[in-house]
């Protein structure tokens, strides 16, 4: 069959023609290419590329004024040349329904995988605030993760004791190898270390440079983690019971890992001993208390607290989550995720877009913040703040759509939660349907509208992965799925490690990207 080349607007005028619309995320169409007769092209699959082919291919595309065009725009501005104007008219700084009390200042977590730390941070002092009557204020999150390392890294060590029959080639072991004790993180995680070490005000526990600029750290830290899985893996051969006679052996290589924590972030305070904090309220009034880490962070559920925040127990909140590949109604889990040996996993309740929504909306109208985790890093621009499906026009640019809808971008291993940031805000039409959502991020000032950003609905629907909710904003069958107890199964000497086995929930594998780590 004889092909002519038709330029990108002639295919343009050829699929529309035939029906086949443009397919921006979201959307379920997809397209064929076509000759001048309608017909589907349909030629033998060549193995190899002959530089004939791309000549000839460069030949036309040049043929092409739009493609001349664009050429010339982009190699000087790159994918900003196609951010459309009318998304940045329609997504402003502008909401119907706001939290009375956002908290601040806006925090930087700078040069370091600490979103979620961040995140988190940013809800809890939302409380504290309130309490104290403070204009600004940040909780340390460096304290959080220090012991998130260290953690991580027995946590790390753990896995490798109970997995010394799987292959070392094998996917499971290559995937605990892969980033045994990275930046990131998720709700259930910091839940582990406000639980266990308590929360501290950052004055009493300030950012280092290697805090700021984790990456020599966590690639030392990897590195050592690394020698030390295959030593143990070297040794535990030698040894007829592998747990009752390498103990000393792992305590000293925790012991080195708590060594290069220690120097590089500093000595953190402990979680029991006493702490004297000093503020000034918003009537410049001089306060002062006494307490531990771990006595501050109870203050969270406390009686009090609770009142003030009309109600809202941050230790109850838990993660709802959309995942169209698996049923919705369901208890989600990822096999050997967790932080903590010895305390919970990491679990979802997966739910439509329109149960997070709602329960989103019902959060903010009750004037409490949402930790979420979103796929920051498609269709958004950190200099405008805007996070937006229409807000590049790929097409116009490079005659190329993109059309994989949500579930095919995961099992595509296109798309994943890949930060968390904090719900604040959001426009209803008149319908009470929500339009636009505000966005409190932690990179700094300079980045969005003095740090907000704001978020299209549809890329909420397409890019948002987690929020995290107070159960009396969802419904008693949402609250039934949370409460449902993932059977235990494996070794008794490994609590923390959290399977599911049953039929109406779902385990996921490690390298699942519902795995991945804000």
């Amino acid at each position: 069959m004889d092909v002519k080349a038709v330029t990108g607007d002639q295919l343009v005028e050829k699929l529309d023609s035939l029906g086949m619309k443009n397919s921006r995320p979201g959307s379920e169409g997809s397209y064929d290419y076509v000759d001048e007769q309608g017909d589907s092209m349909s030629t033998p699959v060549e193995s190899s590329l002959s530089v004939q082919t791309t000549e000839q291919w460069e030949r036309q595309l040049m043929k092409d004024p739009k493609n001349r065009l664009a050429l010339s725009t982009l190699a000087k501005h790159g994918s900003n040349a196609l951010i459309q104007r009318s998304a940045q008219i329609k997504d402003t700084q502008n909401y119907n329904v706001k939290i009375a009390f956002e908290g601040g200042p806006i925090t930087n977590q700078r040069s370091s995988g600490r979103c979620w730390l961040f995140a988190a941070t940013n809800v809890f002092r939302v409380a504290i605030m309130k309490k104290y009557n403070l204009k600004e204020f940040e909780l340390s999150q460096s304290y959080l993760f220090y012991y998130d390392k260290l953690e991580k890294s027995n946590w790390f060590l753990e896995q490798i004791l109970d997995t010394l029959d799987e292959p070392l080639d094998g996917r499971l072991i290559q995937t605990l190898l892969a980033d045994p004790v990275g930046d990131g993180g998720q709700w259930d995680m910091v839940a582990n270390l406000v639980e266990k070490y308590g929360i501290i005000p950052q004055q009493h526990y300030p950012d280092t440079w290697n805090a700021q600029n984790s990456s020599d750290m966590r690639r030392l830290i990897t590195s050592k983690l690394r020698e030390d899985a295959l030593e143990l893996r070297r040794l535990a051969k030698e040894a007829k019971d592998a747990r009752a006679s390498l103990g000393s052996v792992k305590d000293k290589m925790m012991k080195e890992i708590h060594l290069i924590l220690t120097v590089t972030l500093g000595p953190p305070p402990s979680p029991t001993s006493e702490f004297t904090w000093e503020f000034y309220d918003k009537e410049d009034k001089f306060g002062s208390l006494t307490t531990t880490p771990t006595d501050f962070a109870a203050e969270l559920s406390s009686k009090a607290s609770v009142a003030s925040d009309s109600g809202c127990d941050v230790h109850r909140v838990f993660s709802l989550v959309n995942d169209p590949r698996n049923d919705y109604g369901k208890l989600l889990s990822v096999s050997r995720l967790g932080n903590v040996v010895g305390m919970r996993g990491v679990r979802y309740v997966n739910v439509n877009m329109k149960t997070m929504k709602e329960a989103c909306i019902s959060m903010l109208q009750a004037n409490f913040p949402i930790f979420f985790g979103s796929d920051v890093g498609k269709y958004s621009n950190t200099q405008s703040g805007i996070m937006d499906v229409d807000l590049f026009d790929f097409e116009l640019g490079f005659n190329v759509r993109l059309g994989m809808n949500k579930a095919q971008r995961l099992m595509a291993g296109e798309s994943a939660m890949t930060h968390a940031m904090v719900l604040t805000a959001v426009h209803l039409d008149k319908d009470g349907q929500p339009v636009r959502w505000r966005v409190q991020n932690s990179w700094g000032e300079t980045a969005g509208t003095k740090g907000w950003f704001v978020m299209s609905d549809k890329w909420m629907d397409e890019f948002v992965y987690q929020a995290v909710v107070d159960p009396k904003f969802v419904s008693e069958e949402i609250q039934d799925v949370l409460k449902q107890e993932p059977k235990m199964w494996g070794f008794p000497f490994f609590p923390g490690l959290t399977y599911l086995k049953t039929d109406i929930n779902r385990r996921l594998e490690p390298w699942d990207p519902m795995g991945a780590l804000a």
